[in-house]
């Protein structure tokens, strides 16, 4: 289901702590194998908010492009403490409004659903009614007002914790649970209406 946390890439916090301080000291020193690690761990995930905070997979394309070219041109002056997750979903929420700025322009908020193969062991009823519930996460997620979705992209998908959020987002984290707190009773209340609309 779409609201499923991503598990991070390793596996345990421990291990990706561990991994993102030898990728920063990596950095730090101009190893682009560090930035290739980096990159392969964590470009799906930057992609993937921007992707449903924009709603165009091409601008997210740019935007995400553009995040990774700011921790190329950082990658040195970085400190040691780092964290490197933080440090990306910062950029790109800073990404994200200055494109907004620039552009003048309303975000769509509507995400294009990701091709995801059939499972064959599900019939085509299960495959249906599995498509149509994630559409229906999809409308209310994009419903959201944008900083109550993006507190649920960054906590309940990338499975960040609320002080990191509110790091990346300028709040506090009192103010990040309030607003995770109010979007999941929205959702709730939004896909309670759906499921009662087709009910009746």
């Amino acid at each position: 289901m779409l609201l499923t946390a991503v598990a991070p890439l390793p596996a345990t916090a421990a291990a990706e702590a561990g991994a993102e301080e030898t990728w920063v000291d990596g950095l730090r020193h101009g190893q682009p194998a560090s930035f290739d690690a980096v990159f392969a761990a964590y470009r799906g995930r930057v992609f993937g908010y921007l992707a449903r905070m924009t709603g165009r997979r091409d601008l997210a394309e740019d935007l995400t492009q553009e995040v990774f070219l700011r921790l190329a041109r950082a990658a040195r002056g970085l400190r040691s403490d780092t964290r490197l997750r933080a440090w990306l979903f910062t950029v790109a929420h800073n990404v994200l409004v200055s494109h907004a700025r620039a552009a003048k322009a309303t975000a769509t908020l509507a995400a294009e659903l990701a091709e995801r193969p059939i499972s064959t062991g599900r019939t085509p009823y299960e495959t249906l009614a599995a498509t149509l519930t994630q559409l229906k996460v999809e409308a209310a997620l994009a419903a959201l007002p944008a900083g109550y979705r993006e507190v649920v992209l960054l906590v309940a998908i990338e499975g960040m914790p609320a002080a990191d959020v509110g790091a990346a987002l300028s709040l506090t984290p009192a103010a990040v649970r309030q607003r995770l707190s109010r979007a999941r009773g929205i959702l709730s209340q939004a896909l309670a209406e759906e499921g009662g609309r087709h009910d009746g």
